[in-house]
């Protein structure tokens, strides 16, 4: 049997169970999961879930941490409907699932995401947090969309795009040095690029940390385990 043809090998952590403290609510044509903070705030947090989708356990685990950090937390069906990845899935397919699940077509979710956001919740201060496939959503939108204040991407770049380094607000990258997929030297050419923001005085440098951690999705097999040396 190819690599290819082998299932997608996930542990899927120790949340299976979990149940989230929000709820689930009907944005115009999106699903979403809502969870608020015990006290008002103005502030707002969409966050974006990867390949196994927005009723993904562990999503729904960080949707309710941000929110129990002060501010109202959204995760949004952004397959609209369509079938997450599963576990049992295989690589050989990933392509073409992937196909009608671009995450550089999210726009007009995001959309309607935020008009909710300051409609029904009053938010005026927005940002938005993406792990893996939800982290290239994230530097998707932060190039396209000066609504958000800022942005965090785990595990998520957008590699192909001639502007991907003209971010209009600070975003905040994560990922893992041995990481396959997105490798140390794909990302350390920003160490060497200036980042502008036309709306503001000041320019922004890209700094990078780099540690013997891995940082990853709580309840993945990465999640704060050291990577190898």
């Amino acid at each position: 049997m190819t690599s290819d043809a082998q299932p997608f090998l996930y542990d899927i952590g120790k949340r299976t169970d979990y149940v989230g403290l929000g709820h689930e609510e009907q944005v115009e044509h999106i699903k979403a999961y809502v969870c608020k903070p015990s006290s008002v705030t103005d502030k707002a947090v969409i966050v974006i879930h990867d390949i196994y989708g927005w009723q993904f356990p562990d999503i729904r685990y960080i949707t309710d941490l941000v929110a129990a950090e002060g501010y109202v937390a959204i995760c949004p069906d952004f397959f609209l409907g369509k079938k997450p990845w599963t576990s049992a899935d295989h690589w050989a397919e990933f392509r073409d699932w992937l196909k009608d699940r671009d995450p550089t077509k999210v726009d007009r979710e995001a959309d309607v995401v935020l008009k909710y956001l300051k409609e029904q919740c009053s938010a005026k201060k927005i940002g938005v947090i993406g792990f893996s496939w939800g982290g290239m959503a994230v530097h998707h939108l932060m190039l396209k969309n000066p609504e958000l204040k800022t942005g965090v991407s785990l595990y998520g770049i957008i590699r192909d795009s001639d502007d991907r380094y003209n971010l209009l607000n600070p975003t905040f990258f994560i990922f893992g040095e041995k990481d396959h997929t997105i490798s140390y030297d794909q990302v350390s050419v920003c160490l060497k690029t200036d980042f502008s923001f036309p709306d503001m005085l000041l320019s922004y440098k890209a700094q990078f940390w780099l540690l013997d951690i891995c940082v990853g999705l709580p309840g993945s097999p990465w999640g704060g385990r050291r990577a190898e040396k």
